[in-house]
């Protein structure tokens, strides 16, 4: 079942339910979806670009989190944390720092880069293996430690 056929049947499922929660999230995905769909003039998205558009969503909320426990808003760190859940149940399993690690010293070796002019084709290289599973900063940092010290 693909990611987008896995969508449509948990948004009937929330509607069954009448999980608002999941509910609203899913069609947020579903509206972000269509959306690229639409800048891509039409043409379908795939199971990555879905979870490119999952992995941002998680993101955003991530960063908003931080303001909201700052503002003392403690009904929307609740609901977001609610919504990050639901998202995450999307997302492939995480990489940790060992597998990121593994992955930059491959990238480094395919694209041959030998120094920091170099991150951009190894970001490049990782990017669609590490789509929603790091995040993109942490990935950052390998690469420049692995491209320093070579």
């Amino acid at each position: 079942m693909s990611l987008s056929e896995r969508l449509n049947q948990d948004l009937k499922d929330a509607m069954r339910a009448r999980d608002q929660v999941r509910l609203t999230v899913i069609r947020g995905i579903k509206s972000a979806v269509t959306e690229a769909e639409t800048r891509k003039e039409r043409k379908s998205v795939d199971d990555s670009d879905i979870l490119g558009i999952i992995a941002k969503e998680v993101k955003e909320r991530r960063e908003v989190l931080t303001e909201f426990e700052r503002a003392g808003r403690t009904d929307l760190v609740e609901k977001a944390l609610q919504e990050i859940e639901v998202l995450s149940e999307y997302l492939p399993e995480p990489l940790s720092a060992e597998q990121i690690h593994v992955l930059v010293v491959e990238a480094v070796r395919a694209t041959g880069a030998t120094d920091s002019s170099g991150l951009g084709k190894v970001m490049g290289w990782l990017q669609p293996r590490i789509r929603g599973r790091a995040d993109g900063k942490e990935v950052s940092r390998h690469v420049k430690e692995v491209l320093g010290s070579s």
